[in-house]
């Protein structure tokens, strides 16, 4: 029996029917290859709406159970539960052949994978769909993505949060609710490709303590090893490479598993090497030297200068709402010169400073979601520049929330044209962009407060609380789906040399979080990734982050189209700052945004700096070589 009512005019054909898993798990944390699965809920669905099958469990994990508060499960509760390799049979056949479904499936996702690995048992999954990435998709107007929030929009009961089967129950009705919306509105479902993955390739290795001193640069010839300086190590040597790195890293060095033009100097006792770091370093100029004097050179390290301090100690003004501002010229850092590549780099123009205006809600399109259709490039970003200009906000994809549609040349053949005049929405001629005044607003329903519009270059204080645990947050790229390439998401931890710290500060698909787990990229689909921050744990020596979008094969940005950021704190938080860049044309690499600290807040920028080049030269610019 249903547990909601199934809806019909949901498709029960092509991509909206599937076999379905919903899961919620309760876990004693956060971390996944730390914290343990506490609870468990699955609920079977099939492509018609109807229940299938239902299981519930508490789970002993065996350790602490963590928050209690939270999840309400004491020890005493959990005592007589069975181990999760008991249950972990029961799990796995309810999965198999079905799309798994959570609320933050990722976080439901890697728990469960580690769960099954600790059990020498595959996760039975091989696609994913998240609810919060489908309705960011939808768009509805509710002021979070927080499955309460979208509950309680989509008119479904909820009797116990964070109860696993409550909110499991609360999901399948959130799920029908959604696939109805997406439906109506003709939207491609964000399934997730999640290929059996072992357990080395998912778990980051033990954190590294960053380095406390500044990279003097390289060694000179005859000169002295300074604290600092980034050493590499290739071949084979007398010493067990162990002990040669635990003496450099007591000595104040910083040791280094790749060489870049950053690097200060290889040690290799073959002078022929033709090793991966041997032929960097000869192409960068990196000074070698053999292990015999490396070892000389570590009795007389001379004192380095230590990173600067965090200034982000004071309490933020985090509370009184975040300010969009014009970019002083000595607070701009886009692209780093050593970012270029040596073949001829095609940038996107330079951001422009926000014009002194009117407020945004006294703007004839404040409120406006505005979605442009045809044109050539030019003449399409020109247009999103002006919805900005007049205090809307620039959709990439038709969603609820779509307010209007600017139909450019060529915009009528478009594919969504059909389902936009079948929702009756507003089409505009491009002439209405020249003078649209505030009796042109739509009646649509709208949220308590719209995330605030940042232009190119345009700066967001991120509010942080008064006391209590600073949120995480969130910054979501998302663009319109491509079928001939593939875009990932990256971002780099940046030191005061714009540098990063070390190679594991560079997180992308293959390292998809650093070792101590404070940036992480997560999947929402095939048109969205997050970069998930932790600001309060991050190392004074990390002054910037970086987050940057890659093509994989010949396509480029100009291809692709817009690409639209927000910033939210918390994994279904509302966003409170919202970009939209599209001024790319021949890049295959672009600067999303930088998160950077002034003073004693952090700051987001919206960017927009594109490059010609490929993710492998950008790395390089930021002292990171992504061969290895």
């Amino acid at each position: 029996m249903s547990l909601v009512s199934p809806l019909p005019d949901v498709p029960v054909t092509g991509e909206y029917a599937y076999d379905w898993a919903l899961v919620d798990v309760e876990t004693s944390g956060l971390v996944p290859r730390r914290d343990r699965v506490l609870s468990v809920a699955v609920i079977t669905m099939g492509p018609d709406g109807e229940q299938t099958g239902e299981f519930s469990t508490l789970v002993n994990p065996g350790c602490d159970p963590g928050p209690v508060d939270v999840h309400g499960l004491t020890p005493e509760l959990l005592q007589g539960a069975p181990a999760f390799d008991q249950v972990a049979g029961r799990i796995g056949a309810m999965l198999q052949d079905r799309v798994l479904v959570a609320h933050n499936a990722q976080f439901d996702y890697d728990f469960l994978a580690h769960e099954f690995a600790r059990a020498r048992m595959w996760l039975p999954v091989s696609k994913r769909l998240c609810t919060v990435a489908l309705n960011r998709q939808v768009d509805p107007p509710t002021d979070d993505m927080k499955l309460g929030t979208l509950a309680a929009h989509y008119g479904i009961p909820r009797q116990r949060a964070h109860d696993a089967l409550d909110d499991t129950r609360v999901l399948a009705g959130v799920l029908r609710a959604s696939l109805r919306e997406a439906a109506r509105l003709d939207l491609p479902l964000p399934l997730v490709t999640c290929p059996p993955r072992a357990e080395s390739q998912f778990t980051p290795s033990p954190p590294k303590t960053p380095c406390a001193y500044r990279n003097p640069g390289r060694l000179t010839p005859g000169g002295p090893l300074r604290q600092g300086m980034k050493v590499a190590i290739t071949g084979e040597t007398a010493h067990a490479r162990a002990e040669l790195v635990g003496r450099a890293v007591a000595a104040g060095l910083n040791m280094m598993t790749s060489v870049s033009r950053h690097t200060s100097v290889l040690v290799t006792n073959d002078p022929t090497s033709t090793s991966a770091k041997a032929r960097r370093a000869l192409a960068e100029g990196v000074p070698v030297i053999d292990e015999p004097t490396f070892l000389r050179l570590l009795d007389d390290v001379r004192p380095g200068d230590v990173h600067e301090a965090s200034a982000a100690r004071s309490a933020p003004r985090g509370d009184q709402g975040s300010v969009t501002e014009a970019v002083p010229a000595s607070d701009k850092a886009a692209a780093p010169e050593k970012a270029a590549a040596p073949e001829p780099v095609a940038a996107v123009p330079s951001p422009r400073r926000p014009q002194p205006s009117a407020r945004a809600a006294d703007k004839p399109l404040a409120g406006h979601r505005v979605l442009v259709l045809g044109g050539v490039h030019a003449d399409a970003v020109a247009a999103r520049v002006r919805v900005v200009e007049l205090g809307g906000s620039s959709a990439i994809n038709l969603s609820a929330s779509v307010t209007d549609v600017v139909l450019l040349p060529g915009g009528e053949k478009d594919r969504r044209m059909k389902r936009i005049n079948a929702l009756e929405l507003p089409v505009r001629e491009p002439h209405w962009l020249d003078a649209p005044t505030t009796a042109d607003r739509s009646p649509s329903a709208s949220r308590k407060q719209d995330p605030q519009v940042l232009p190119r270059g345009g700066v967001v204080d991120l509010p942080m609380p008064h006391g209590g645990p600073a949120p995480e947050w969130y910054v979501t790229a998302g663009w319109a789906p491509q079928s001939d390439c593939e875009i990932d998401v990256v971002a780099f931890l940046l030191d005061e040399d714009e540098q990063v710290a070390f190679d594991e500060d560079f997180v992308f698909y293959g390292a998809p979080e650093n070792p101590a787990g404070t940036v992480r990229l997560l999947t929402g689909g095939p048109a969205e990734q997050t970069i998930a921050l932790n600001l309060a744990s991050l190392p004074p020596a990390t002054r910037k982050i970086v987050v940057a979008a890659a093509i994989d094969g010949a396509a480029t940005f100009g291809t692709v189209g817009a690409i639209q950021v927000g910033a939210a704190p918390g994994s279904s938080g509302a966003p409170v700052a919202r970009a939209t860049l599209d001024a790319a044309t021949t890049e295959r690499t672009l600067l999303l945004a930088e998160i950077y600290r002034r003073g004693p807040l952090w700051r987001l920028r919206a960017v927009g700096q594109g490059y010609d080049h490929g993710l492998d030269a950008l790395a390089r610019g930021y002292g990171v070589d992504v061969a290895g």
